[in-house]
């Protein structure tokens, strides 16, 4: 992704900004003022490299995941990525030697994807398995377990948690139709129905209306989430893939009001084919 001189910082550059400040010992309110700073710094000097954590002293072990009354392991919390698989280019998910296995049509689109048509870019949901840089949770209300999410236009999934199967032809939408069940102390998230136009990533990668996804969620320890994600889609992808990521908690925080279309700019200052910034 290239950006215009005219803009020296766009909205990529602070997502790299974001992801690679430490979330675990730095509020998020000192983060912003962080990202002031950096952006005026940015700004004087036209080019700037994303600044770098301040390295931590061991804190020790990790702490274990808190677990409910009924001993299965609670997921609640603010959750942010930590990675950028699921946000600039999901093959840096994959196992090491492995391949995005995009088909002869998939690499036909991919080819013709501009930064600037991006539907994140233009505060559309980021659709699955993609995330935003911004901050998300679970909330559970048997018998569903709903998905919050900062970024974009406040979005939400809902996850059904009662044993129903899914429609035999459920409408298309961004976040498709979406059964959960627990396995042991795994969220596993199976959805169907989705629309085509979302993509997973910045890169661009396409998927089609026979998309289907299985994710699972475990937390190993208290400030990890762990994803992993098989993506099937005969009309796009040669076969099966899975893409494993990871999320941090924001301890303490909450969601924050974000208007992604308020004084929406940035799009406009995206130039050249889809790619990593």
């Amino acid at each position: 992704m290239i950006l215009e001189p005219v803009l020296p910082v766009s909205l990529t550059w602070y997502y790299e900004a974001a992801l690679r400040l430490d979330v675990e010992s730095t509020p998020r309110g000192l983060q912003m003022r962080r990202f002031s700073i950096l952006l005026i710094l940015a700004a004087s000097a036209f080019a700037q490299a994303p600044p770098t954590a301040a390295k931590q002293a061991p804190s020790g072990p990790p702490k274990p995941a808190p677990r409910l009354a009924s001993g299965r392991v609670d997921f609640s919390g603010l959750w942010r990525p930590a990675d950028i698989f699921l946000i600039e280019d999901i093959s840096l998910g994959l196992k090491s030697g492995e391949t995005v296995p995009v088909n002869a049509w998939a690499q036909e689109v991919m080819k013709k994807h501009l930064s600037k048509d991006d539907p994140e870019a233009s505060c559309l949901p980021t659709g699955v398995p993609r995330h935003a840089p911004y901050p998300w949770k679970f909330v559970e209300s048997p018998p569903y377990i709903y998905m919050l999410f900062e970024g974009n236009i406040h979005s939400f999934r809902q996850i059904f948690m009662d044993g129903r199967a899914h429609p035999a032809d459920p409408n298309p939408t961004w976040y498709g139709h979406s059964t959960g069940r627990w396995d042991n102390d795994t969220l596993v998230i199976d959805t169907v129905g989705f629309n085509d136009r979302f993509w997973f990533d910045f890169v661009g990668h396409p998927h089609t209306e026979q998309l289907h996804t299985v994710e699972r969620y475990t937390r190993p320890e208290l400030a990890i989430l762990t994803e992993e994600v098989t993506i099937t889609d005969p009309g796009a992808y040669t076969k099966p893939f899975t893409i494993n990521a990871k999320h941090r908690l924001l301890p303490g925080d909450e969601l924050l009001e974000y208007i992604c279309q308020e004084n929406q700019r940035d799009t406009q200052h995206l130039v050249g084919p889809a790619g990593r910034p």
